[in-house]
C-alpha cells in the first residue's frame, strides 16, 4: 500500500482505510506492506502489517510525490508483490515503474482534487493531467462513491471498482471529555473539517451567526496551509459567544464522543466522494445537516437536512432545534445505514477480491491505455436531481 501517510492511522480517510483493510487482510493470511512517512512510531510492524518508513520533502506540493517516489523505488527493488494499491491520483506518474517490474496496480482516484481551492492553477492542471495518466496506466481504478465512478465513465469511458470507506457503529460514549470542553451533551451543533473553501466552514459560521440558534456551534479543525481563510472564518464569527473554536482534535475517542453527543453534525464538504468524517458521524448516531451535493445525498440516502449556502443554513437552523424527534430519527437512520452499507469487513472483502483478480492477471489497461478525456464537461446535475426526488 503506497501513497499515504501510512500506519498507525492518525490523519485522514486514506490512512484509516489502509489500517482497517490492511489488518483484516493480515488476519485472512495475506502479507501486507505499508509505506509510511512522518509516524512517531518507528516500529517495523503494526497490527501484523510490515511497515516501511521512508522520508518525504516537507513542502505541500512535493510531500506526497517525494514519498511515493521513494516508496516505488523501494518496492521495485525488493521481492515483487502480487499486487499494489496506490492511493491518490497525484501519484499516477509512478505507475509505469511498478508496471515495468510486473507489479499489477490499482489506483485509488480519491475525489475531484482539481476542484480544491488549495491548489493553484499549476496544481489543478497537474491533477487533471494525473487523472488521465492514471486512467491510461493502472490495471484497476478505485472510486469510493457512485458519483466518482460516474465521472470516470463519462470523462474517459473506463470501468472503475466501486469500493467504499467503512465506519464503526458506536455505542454509548462517555460525556466527560465533551463536558470538559464546556459543552452540554445533546445541546450543541458540531463542525469537523479542514479549513478549506470547498468544505464551506466559512458559510457554516456565517449562516449560524445570523441564525436564532440557541445551541452553541463547536468548530473542530484547522488550516495547515491557509492562514488567510482561517482569519476570514474567525472574522465571520466575530465576538459571538455561541461559536466555539476547538482547534484540531486528534483524540479519536474524544472526537467520537463529540459526534455522538452533538444535536447535529453540520457537514460542508462538497468535492470528495464518500467522506470519512460524515461516515464517522453517522456511525455515532449524529443527525446530519449536509451541504447539498450528490455525494452527500447518496451517502446519507437523503436522510438529513440539506443546505446550499449560508442563507439556507440560517433559515434551516431556525426549525432544526425545535424538531428533536426528527433529529433522533435521522441519527438512528444514519447509524443503520452505516451498519448495512459502510462496514470495514465488507470493504476488506472488496480489496481482497480485487487483489486476487490483479494477481491472476486481470487488468483494464487494454481499455484504458488509449483513453482520452471527453471534451464534454461532466456534471452530476442529473444524478443530483434524481437523489433530490
Amino acid at each position: 500500500m503506497i501513497g499515504t501517510r501510512g500506519v498507525p492511522a492518525a490523519y485522514g480517510g486514506f490512512e484509516t482505510a489502509v489500517e482497517e483493510v490492511g489488518r483484516r487482510l493480515v488476519e485472512r493470511g495475506h502479507r501486507v506492506c505499508v509505506y509510511t512517512r512522518g509516524s512517531e512510531s518507528r516500529a517495523r510492524e503494526y497490527l501484523g502489517m510490515r511497515v516501511v518508513h521512508l522520508p518525504a520533502l516537507r513542502q505541500k506540493q512535493l510531500e506526497t510525490l517525494s514519498h511515493t517516489g521513494l516508496s516505488t523505488l523501494h518496492a521495485i527493488a525488493r521481492r515483487r508483490p502480487d499486487a499494489a494499491f496506490v492511493f491518490n491520483a497525484a501519484n499516477a506518474p509512478f505507475l509505469p515503474l511498478l508496471r515495468a517490474r510486473g507489479i499489477r496496480t490499482a489506483l485509488h482516484m480519491d475525489g475531484l482534487e482539481w476542484k480544491r481551492s488549495k491548489w493553484g492553477a499549476r496544481g489543478k492542471a497537474y491533477y487533471r493531467f494525473a487523472e488521465e495518466f492514471g486512467v491510461r496506466q493502472a490495471d484497476a481504478l478505485i472510486a469510493d462513491a457512485p458519483g466518482i465512478a460516474d465521472y470516470y465513465d463519462h470523462q474517459f469511458g473506463v470501468p472503475t471498482e466501486l469500493i467504499r470507506y467503512g465506519a464503526p457503529v458506536l455505542g454509548d460514549l462517555p460525556v466527560d471529555g465533551v463536558e470538559k470542553l464546556g459543552l452540554t451533551p445533546g445541546g450543541f451543533h458540531l463542525v469537523v473539517a479542514r479549513f478549506e473553501p470547498e468544505n464551506h466552514v466559512l458559510e457554516i459560521v456565517e449562516g449560524y451567526r445570523r441564525s436564532t440558534a440557541t445551541m452553541p456551534l463547536a468548530v473542530v479543525g484547522s488550516a495547515p496551509y491557509s492562514a488567510e481563510y482561517t482569519q476570514r472564518i474567525h472574522d465571520a464569527a466575530g465576538d459571538d459567544p455561541r461559536i466555539r473554536f476547538l482547534g484540531g482534535i486528534f483524540d479519536q475517542e474524544l472526537l467520537d464522543a463529540l459526534y455522538a453527543h452533538s444535536f447535529t453534525y453540520i457537514h460542508g464538504h462538497s468535492v470528495g466522494g464518500t467522506n470519512p468524517s460524515l461516515l464517522r458521524a453517522m456511525g455515532a448516531g449524529a443527525a446530519v445537516v449536509a451541504y447539498d451535493v450528490t455525494f452527500n445525498r447518496e451517502v446519507l440516502d437523503s436522510q438529513g437536512w440539506f443546505f446550499e449556502d449560508a442563507r439556507d443554513l440560517t433559515a434551516l437552523l431556525a426549525g432544526v432545534e425545535s424538531d428533536v424527534q426528527r433529529a433522533q430519527d435521522l441519527g438512528l437512520a444514519g447509524k443503520q445505514r452505516v451498519s448495512e452499507v459502510f462496514r470495514w469487513d465488507r470493504v476488506a472483502d472488496d480489496y481482497e477480491r480485487l487483489a486476487l483478480r490483479l494477481a491472476s492477471g486481470e487488468s483494464v489497461h487494454p481499455v484504458g491505455r488509449s483513453a482520452h478525456r471527453s471534451p464534454a464537461p461532466w456534471s452530476s446535475a442529473s444524478a443530483h436531481a434524481d437523489l433530490r426526488r
